[in-house]
C-alpha cells in the first residue's frame, strides 16, 4: 500500500472503534479543561490496549507516516505512533534507532501529557542514552515546560532498571522546588524505583532532602516504606 493511504486505514480504523462515552471520561481524567494541563486535547474514546493493538497492526507505517500522527491533535494518534516508534526503536539497528530518537525531540511537543510521557520517555529516551552523554536530560529539566521535565525524570526509569542512579538523584535535586504536582509524583516515583534495587541509596537521598520536598514528592518516594518509618518521615522525625 502506498505512503499515506496506510496511514488513512489507520485512521479510518480508529474512527471505526471511538467510543464518544469513553473519551468523555478521558477528557476529564487527563484534564482537558480551560487553565488544566491537558487544555484542549482531543480524545476520540479509545483505551489503551485497543491502541496497542492498533499499532501492531500498523507497526509497518513508515517515518513519515508517524510524524504525521505525532503532530495529530488526536491524543490516541499520537500515543499510537509512539508506540510504534517505541517497536520500530526495539528492532531497529543502532542508526534506525537514532533517527527515532532525533525525530522524538524533534516532536516532542506531541509528547504533551503524562501518559505519552511514561509510556514513550524510558523506552526511546532512556534507553537511547543509557551509554551516552546524560547532559540533554539536563536541560529538559530546566525547561519551562512541564512535559519536557517529566520526560528528563521519566526517562531515567531506564537507567534505574539497570542500576544507574546516579541521573536520577542529579534530575530529582534539580526538580526539588518545582511547582507542578505531575513533577512531584514524578521525581517521588523515581525515587521509589531507586528504593526498590538499592534503600540504602534512596534513604541517601530522603535523608538530606526529605525536610525540603513537596509532601506530594514525599509520599511517593517513600508509599512501599513500613507504616512506622513512612509516619516518621512525615512527622520529620529522621
Amino acid at each position: 500500500m502506498k505512503n499515506g493511504n496506510r496511514l488513512s486505514e489507520l485512521r479510518k480504523k480508529i474512527k471505526g472503534v471511538a467510543n464518544p462515552d469513553v473519551a468523555k471520561t478521558m477528557q476529564w481524567f487527563f484534564k482537558t479543561g480551560k487553565g488544566e494541563y491537558g487544555e484542549g486535547d482531543i480524545f476520540v474514546g479509545l483505551k489503551v490496549p485497543t491502541q496497542r493493538m492498533i499499532a501492531g497492526e500498523f507497526r509497518d507505517l513508515s517515518l513519515i507516516d508517524l510524524k504525521a500522527l505525532l503532530k495529530s491533535s488526536i491524543h490516541e494518534e499520537r500515543l499510537i505512533s509512539l508506540f510504534i516508534f517505541i517497536y520500530k526503536f526495539e528492532k531497529g539497528d543502532e542508526n534506525e534507532k537514532e533517527k527515532i530518537f532525533s525525530l522524538y525531540l524533534k516532536y516532542i511537543k506531541g509528547v504533551n501529557n503524562w501518559d505519552l510521557v511514561d509510556l514513550s520517555a524510558p523506552k526511546i529516551v532512556g534507553k537511547y542514552l543509557l551509554d551516552k552523554d546524560k547532559s540533554l536530560l539536563l536541560e529538559l529539566a530546566l525547561s519551562e515546560n512541564l512535559w519536557e521535565r517529566r520526560i528528563a525524570m521519566l526517562s531515567t526509569q531506564e537507567f534505574i532498571r539497570n542500576n544507574r542512579f546516579d541521573t536520577t538523584i542529579i534530575i530529582a535535586k534539580m526538580l526539588l522546588e518545582d511547582n507542578h504536582d505531575l513533577i512531584h509524583k514524578a521525581v517521588g516515583w523515581m525515587l521509589r524505583e531507586i528504593g526498590k534495587r538499592d534503600l540504602t541509596a534512596e534513604e541517601k537521598f530522603l535523608k538530606k532532602y526529605y525536610k525540603k520536598m513537596p509532601r506530594t514528592m514525599l509520599r511517593y518516594a517513600i508509599e512501599k516504606f513500613p507504616e512506622a518509618k513512612r509516619k516518621k518521615y512525615l512527622q520529620n522525625k529522621i
